[in-house]
Parts: C-alpha cells; sequence; structure tokens
C-alpha cells in the first residue's frame, strides 16, 4: 500500500491519501478521541502523541498536529493508517451525531444554500483536505462550520466572507451574510 500526502493551506493539517476508499458516503470529522467513538482508525490516531484532530472524507484523510512539526508524526501517521487498512478493519462502525441545527428557516432557501455548498463549495475545500457543513439559516445569515485542514486555516474567513458568502449572495438574495460556527 502506498499512501499519498499533500500539504493544505492549513499548515497545522497533512492530507494523506492512502489509494482506498475512506467514507462511502458524507465526510466526518472529529475533534477528539472520544468523539471518534464510531471511527477505529480516528481512535487510533489520536493514540498519536500531537494529534489534534481528524476528518474524514471519500478517498483522503485530514489529521491536524498542534505541535506544528511534521518530521516525527509524520511517519507515525502513515505506519498507523497502514497498519489500519492491511489489517481489513473497518473505518467506521456507525454514523456520528448530526451537528445541523434544526431551524425554522424555509425549507427551499435551505435547500437551493445546501444545493450551492454541495456543488460549488465543496468540491474546492475538499481538494485542500476539508469540508464545509451547513448549521443554519436565521435572519438572513447562514451559520456555517469548516472542518478539516479548512478548520483553522488561516484563509478560512476570507474563504467564509469573500468567496461563499458573495456566491450565496449572488444567487439567493435572502441571504445577507455567512458567520462561522465554531
Amino acid at each position: 500500500m502506498f499512501i499519498q500526502t499533500e500539504q493544505t493551506p492549513n499548515p497545522a493539517t497533512l492530507k494523506f491519501i492512502p489509494g482506498e476508499t475512506v467514507l462511502e458516503n458524507g465526510t466526518m470529522f472529529f475533534e477528539n478521541r472520544d468523539d471518534a467513538s464510531v471511527s477505529p482508525l480516528a481512535q487510533v490516531l489520536f493514540d498519536i502523541d500531537g494529534v489534534s484532530a481528524v476528518f474524514l472524507g471519500a478517498d483522503f484523510i485530514t489529521v491536524e498536529n498542534d505541535k506544528v512539526g511534521w518530521d516525527e508524526l509524520k511517519p507515525a501517521i502513515l505506519g498507523t493508517i497502514m497498519e489500519h487498512y492491511t489489517a481489513g478493519l473497518p473505518v467506521v462502525t456507525g454514523e456520528a451525531k448530526s451537528e445541523v441545527a434544526d431551524d425554522d428557516a424555509d425549507p427551499e432557501i435551505v435547500a437551493q444554500i445546501n444545493e450551492l455548498l454541495d456543488t460549488r463549495v465543496r468540491p474546492a475545500v475538499a481538494r485542500d483536505g476539508g469540508d464545509i457543513t451547513y448549521h443554519g439559516f436565521r435572519d438572513g445569515i447562514v451559520y456555517l462550520r469548516m472542518q478539516g485542514a479548512c478548520s483553522g486555516c488561516p484563509s478560512s474567513t476570507a474563504t467564509l466572507k469573500y468567496g461563499i458568502q458573495n456566491l450565496l449572495k449572488h444567487y439567493i438574495p435572502e441571504v445577507e451574510s455567512v458567520e462561522p460556527v465554531e
């Protein structure tokens, strides 16, 4: 098994591409070992000193490092991912809890927001090792959460305000602004 790595715009994250399917559907983001109870792979990655978050995409794994240096951490992560896949263990054994707020927004507007996110935004942020999730629409404000490499990225505020906000406002007049959810 050959696992490729790619740098992301966020220097605290690294994207690992195992050449195998990671998730069949959707994405999962774990900020600690307890949150990762549905993912045996994420749990063993959290056992590595320095791993502070794990993001699972369709064909990649993004790992956040709270120690800054990748020289020692990268080989340990590569070995852990390789051992996991070689042993034939599942990446996930259940579904992560949903964090999407159930708001009173117009379902048609919410559907338009999600369609634009799915078709225009998510593919771009996935290339950088991340994802963006919808968390509500109230009083003209769309609430989104950046995940994976996009979480904590120095350019995430600009992405939200100048990229995503402008896109949503252009296509959906009811949208006035976009705000991050932590």
